[in-house]
C-alpha cells in the first residue's frame, strides 16, 4: 500500500502526543515498509491506523511492537564471538567483575551465548548481565529461554564454530556439546536452555531512545547489534555517544555486521572488526 510522506509525517506525530514513543528519527524507508504491513494486515488505511491508536492506547502498543523489528540468532556471526572470547573477555581473567548491556536483546539468543561463552571460560559468576528491550512480548519469551527449533537449528555450526575453534591457536580445540546447555523436542519443534542458564541476566524494558541509562554505573561491554540499523544518521550518532558515555575506558561496544560508525565518534574507539573499543 502506498503511503505518503504527510501521512506518515502525520502518524508519527500522533504516536509522539499520546505516548512516549518517538520514531521520528527511524529510518524512513524502514519505518514506511513496517506501517505498510500494518496497513496491509488489518486491511485498513492510515487516517483509520491513527484514529484507533487515538482511541486505544493498548492497540498502540500492539502497533509499536510491530513496527520495531525484533531478529536475533544463537551466535550469531561467529567470528565476532571468537574476537569476543579471545581479545576483549581474555582480558577481564582473573578480575572480581564484569558489566554487560544487550540493548535491544528481543528473545534473547544473543543473551544466552554470552552466558554461555562465559561459562566455558569460568567467568559467569563474576557477571552481571543485562537485557533490554522496547517490545516486552519478547522479553517475556528471553526469559523463558525457550525457542523455536526451527528458528535456530541452523545455527549449530555458528555454535560450534564460536565455541569449539580457536582462529589464533590451532593447537587448541574445544569439544563443547549444544546438548550440554539445551534440551531439544523436535517433536514439539522446541528448544529449551538448561534450568542453569536461566536467571543469569535480568531482564527490562527500556526504550534505547531515550537516551536513558539503565543502571547508576559503566559497562564493560555493551551488545547493540542489528538495531542500530533501522535508525537515521543523526540519530545513530546520538546513541554511539550515548553507549561511548556509559562504557569504562577500555569497554567495548558491539554492532551488527552491517552497521558501522561514521564521524568524529568513530575516533574515540579502535575498531577490530564489528567491536569498537572505547579509548
Amino acid at each position: 500500500m502506498e503511503i505518503s510522506d504527510n501521512e506518515i509525517i502525520s502518524l508519527i506525530e500522533v504516536i509522539d502526543e499520546i505516548s512516549d514513543y518517538d520514531f521520528a528519527e527511524y529510518s524512513e524507508k524502514s519505518f514506511k515498509r513496517r506501517i505498510s504491513k500494518i496497513l496491509s494486515d488489518y486491511r485498513i488505511d492510515v487516517n483509520t491506523l491513527v484514529k484507533r491508536i487515538n482511541k486505544n492506547y493498548s492497540f498502540l502498543e500492539k502497533i509499536v511492537k510491530e513496527i520495531t523489528v525484533n531478529t536475533t540468532e544463537l551466535f550469531r556471526d561467529p567470528k565476532t564471538w571468537q574476537i569476543l572470547r579471545y581479545k576483549v573477555i581474555a582480558d577481564y581473567v582473573g578480575r572480581d567483575s564484569l558489566r554487560v548491556w544487550h540493548s535491544g536483546c528481543s528473545t534473547g539468543q544473543e543473551v544466552y551465548s554470552l552466558i554461555i561463552l562465559l561459562n566455558e571460560m569460568g567467568m559467569i559468576d563474576i557477571a552481571d548481565i543485562y537485557a533490554t528491550d522496547l517490545n516486552t512480548d519478547v522479553l517475556k519469551i528471553a526469559q523463558k529461554g525457550k525457542f523455536k527449533y526451527r528458528e535456530i537449528e541452523e545455527y549449530f555450526e555458528n555454535f560450534d564454530i564460536a565455541l569449539n575453534k580457536n582462529p589464533y591457536n590451532d593447537d587448541i580445540t574445544n569439544n563443547v556439546k549444544f546438548t550440554k546447555y539445551f534440551e531439544i523436542n523436535k517433536t514439539k519443534h522446541l528448544i529449551k536452555s538448561k534450568p542453569f542458564l536461566l536467571n543469569n541476566a535480568t531482564f527490562r524494558k527500556h526504550n534505547l531512545i531515550s537516551m536513558e541509562s539503565i543502571i547508576d554505573d559503566k559497562f564493560d561491554i555493551i551488545f547493540c547489534r542489528n538495531v542500530l540499523i533501522y535508525f537515521n544518521h543523526n540519530l545513530q550518532n546520538r546513541i554511539f555517544e550515548f553507549f561511548y558515555d556509559n562504557l569504562k575506558n577500555g569497554g567495548a561496544l558491539v554492532i551488527g555486521r552491517h552497521e558501522g560508525m561514521l564521524g568524529p565518534i568513530a575516533n574515540k574507539f579502535k575498531k577490530i572488526d564489528t567491536i569498537y573499543v572505547k579509548r
